[in-house]
């Protein structure tokens, strides 16, 4: 079953008999045509159900293919709502450099000046690492510590004090590793700040100066609204309902939980795109802010995972042979979302999904958009090197671990690379141990088969490199994971 309806920015309804329109650089958005790749894709790759929104020139094009729920045959509409997983992180990123045009936050000024109770167990660490280095992902906190801090309104105060025992993942300015960990830490600078929940703050700083009537980051608000279940399931085939629509605990929504339409999200970077102002002509961003947001702050060793070049204050950064651009990926419990914004096209892509090898959607129907409306081509898919160069694995052999996950190298019986991925600790109820074969891209480069195309087109990027302190760490989805044994 599909719907068909879409909606542009001003909320008329189009049906598919209406083909688009022309914007004011004379690009046509042919609605029926992408409306039929988007159905064609979703069903060959196993998606229940799919928003996507195209904002082109200022105007938003709302598509829905699919269904909300296997189960129930609940079809998608274009105002349905998903889990957008991390992309949680560009919002709460966001927020902070609003409390830093208001004078309220200096990026460069360490954590526990202004949130006193935030610490690490490496007290050096805890007082260098600054708000400018959890924005990043260069502060050194780990991803992967979902503690729950009840329903409460204090559920992010209760994160932080449970924090101060999780081990780094490096020493600050060393590297980037994606932190989860650090945006909760934001948030709750936020709310030490404003004197409001990170919650509130998003809708009253956010949501309702930019009218997103279509985005919140609580269940109760979801179910206003058509909203999409999660699914799980092995590749091949459609997956079922999953046991549970969402797992994550309210404590990681500044990393992890806003709930939105594809088209309330492509009117958020519709904001970034217009130097931070809101439709009515509102300022929300300074055009200083929403540029240092997108300046690169850090390199990032693994370039294949979530496509990136860069990592600005927020914004993963990519680089498409010169033409640059920004967005972040996220993912909740079988719901994937995708955003992409290229400034010199003036477009936005969005894909919301909720369950099977979403990541192979994303890849073939943004690589027609883009190069159609803003003449990029994406990088061909990551894979291991046609003909394997020597490797020496001996020194990658071993045990690495941080926070929530084991990762372990070792020899298969054939005396070919494998890793073993495993969550443990407060994560280890989210997925079972995946066991991967290790395929030689370069010497330090790997194609590991076996996670699922959910998590990558076919093959999942694991990168060892060597910090400036001489610690190994073995990266897998931007995360370094330093060895142990």
């Amino acid at each position: 079953m599909t719907d068909t309806l879409t909606r542009n920015a001003d909320s008329d309804v189009r049906s598919p008999g209406d083909h688009g329109a022309r914007d004011p650089a004379g690009r046509h958005f042919d609605v029926d045509r992408w409306q039929q790749r988007l159905d064609e894709l979703r069903h060959a790759h196993h998606v229940p159900g799919a928003n996507l929104a195209v904002l082109l020139d200022g105007q938003v094009y709302e598509l829905a293919s699919g269904l909300l729920h296997r189960g129930t045959g609940v079809a998608v509409t274009p105002d349905s709502v998903f889990l957008s997983g991390s992309i949680a992180k560009v919002y709460t990123a966001t927020l902070i450099m609003r409390l830093a045009d208001e004078g309220k936050l200096d990026l460069h000024a360490p954590v526990v000046d202004v949130l006193p109770e935030f610490a690490t167990p490496d007290p050096e660490a805890t007082r260098t690492i600054t708000i400018r280095h959890l924005l990043s992902h260069t502060g050194g906190v780990t991803n992967d510590f979902n503690f729950d801090g009840g329903r409460g309104d204090d559920c992010l105060a209760r994160y932080v004090s449970a924090a101060q025992k999780v081990a780094l993942d490096c020493p600050p300015g060393t590297a980037i590793s994606y932190g989860g960990l650090g945006y909760i830490v934001l948030g709750r600078v936020v709310e030490k700040i404003t004197g409001r929940t990170w919650d509130q703050a998003l809708k009253d700083l956010l949501f309702d100066p930019l009218g997103l009537e279509h985005s919140m980051t609580l269940p109760e608000e979801a179910l206003r609204f058509r909203v999409a279940m999660s699914h799980l399931g092995e590749s091949g085939s459609y997956p079922d309902p999953a046991p549970s629509w969402d797992l994550m605990p309210r404590s990681v929504g500044p990393a992890g939980r806003v709930i939105v339409s594809a088209g309330d999200m492509a009117r958020f970077a519709r904001m970034h795109l217009d130097g931070g102002l809101a439709p009515d002509g509102t300022r929300v961003l300074s055009a200083d802010a929403v540029a240092a947001m997108r300046h690169r702050e850090v390199d990032v060793p693994d370039k294949w995972t979530v496509s990136a070049d860069g990592w600005g204050l927020g914004w993963t950064l990519y680089d498409w042979d010169g033409k640059t651009g920004y967005g972040h990926d996220g993912a909740a419990i079988g719901q994937y979302a995708y955003l992409r914004v290229v400034p010199h096209a003036n477009l936005a892509l969005v894909l919301m999904t909720n369950g099977g090898a979403a990541r192979l959607l994303y890849a073939d129907l943004f690589r027609d958009l883009l190069a159609e409306l803003a003449d990029v081509t994406m990088p061909t898919p990551f894979a291991p090197a046609p003909v394997p160069p020597p490797i020496d694995l001996t020194p990658l052999l071993g045990t690495y671990r941080r926070e929530g996950v084991i990762v372990t190298v070792s020899r298969d019986d054939d005396g070919a690379p494998h890793m073993r991925y495993e969550f443990v600790d407060d994560m280890a109820d989210l997925s079972p141990p995946l066991e991967m074969t290790l395929e030689p891209v370069t010497e330090t480069v790997f194609a590991a088969s076996g996670a699922g195309p959910s998590f990558s087109e076919d093959y999942m990027p694991v990168v060892f490199s060597t910090l400036t302190n001489g610690t190994q760490v073995c990266y897998v989805g931007m995360r370094a994971t330093p060895k142990v044994a």
